[in-house]
């Protein structure tokens, strides 16, 4: 359903709570806003079912959840997304040493290339971060 200001969304609390403690607030509300008749089906999808549905779950912390997340971001070569989930991976309580680690791992199962670009983007990342600190 469309109003004059845009689409209404019928966002899960619980994900979206999540997704803004992970990511940010501005860069969720951010995304919401961009939120079109194209895009909105997506943002009510992702923040249902991988902010609700998995990051929710008991079985991992997020500090495991998000070193998961940036192995397969790597693997998959989505640079932009994996800036996101480092900065939410620090948010979730990992350490820059971490961070380091879970790339030179993604390195041997998901290839050089792959992680040299990772820790080009990580390496931006840490250093932002670090100077707001």
């Amino acid at each position: 359903m469309t109003t004059d200001d845009g689409p209404h969304l019928d966002l899960d609390p619980d994900g979206l709570a999540v997704r803004r403690e992970v990511l940010g607030p501005a860069h969720v509300d951010a995304a919401l806003a961009r939120a079109d008749d194209t895009t909105a089906a997506f943002q009510e999808m992702i923040t249902r079912y991988a902010w609700g549905g998995i990051w929710t779950r008991p079985g991992l912390d997020r500090r495991m959840r998000s070193a998961i997340t940036l192995t397969s971001l790597v693997a998959h070569g989505h640079l932009g997304e994996l800036e996101l989930h480092v900065r939410g991976a620090l948010r979730n309580g990992l350490t820059r040493e971490e961070i380091v680690e879970v790339l030179l791992q993604c390195a041997i199962y998901s290839g050089v290339p792959a992680a040299n670009a990772a820790f080009g983007v990580a390496r931006r990342v840490l250093a932002e971060e670090a100077s707001t600190d």
